[in-house]
């Protein structure tokens, strides 16, 4: 008979495998990017579009911030302040970086966020922030039939970013050109559309929190 301390070293084993290969296919993919990279710069002719470098260091950038969410349960609230104010504004100006494009055919994209996976972070961005994870808004579309600020929430504003951003970033582990230009093409559009604006929004009770009390 397996004892309960057996079971439970079973499972934590089996997480961190987990954890391990999905950060080995995150790294994996930005390698396979750069490689390419390296070799159309070899070439008179322009490369493809997700083999140019502002669409590499994009990818890049939005990997290494859903590495970081996705360990966000071994996070304390300060570090996930520091880390959001540096990595939210690099991310906002490597995305408006990238050259757009139309995509010349339709391809399905893959959703790979589920709504547990998507609840999950939002909770834990919410226990972690507390009562300060809510902020008044007015850059929002509601603002239309309302005279007054919004509220809104910095965990659930994070939670959409990332959902659109892991979608990028599995789709692009599939090594597939089309379904990769396609999927970072649709990763752009969500951005002029929702999550760019969603990010600066976040940025300022970001920077709120951050502060020593003096300057509160």
């Amino acid at each position: 008979m397996v004892g309960p301390l057996l079971i439970v070293e079973l499972f934590l084993h089996h997480a961190v495998v987990l954890f391990f290969k999905k950060m080995l296919a995150y790294l994996r993919m930005c390698i396979f990017c750069r490689t390419f990279a390296k070799n159309c710069d070899m070439n008179e002719s322009t490369p493809a579009l997700i083999y140019q470098q502002p669409s590499i260091e994009f990818v890049t950038v939005a990997v290494q911030l859903c590495l970081y969410l996705e360990r966000i349960q071994e996070t304390e609230k300060d570090d996930f302040l520091e880390k959001m104010l540096c990595m939210l504004p690099l991310l906002y100006l490597k995305a408006r970086l990238v050259p757009r494009e139309k995509s010349d055919e339709e391809t399905y994209l893959e959703r790979f966020v589920t709504e547990a996976d998507y609840d999950t972070l939002r909770e834990r961005i919410r226990e972690l922030l507390g009562s300060e994870d809510s902020f008044l808004e007015v850059h929002m579309e509601d603002m239309r039939y309302s005279d007054e600020p919004i509220t809104a929430f910095i965990s659930e504003n994070i939670a959409d970013i990332y959902q659109e951003l892991k979608d990028l970033a599995c789709n692009y582990q599939s090594e597939n050109e089309s379904v990769m230009t396609d999927a970072l093409l649709a990763c752009l559009d969500a951005f002029e559309q929702h999550w760019g604006q969603k990010l600066l929004n976040i940025l300022r009770p970001l920077h709120a929190l951050s502060l020593p009390p003096e300057y509160e």
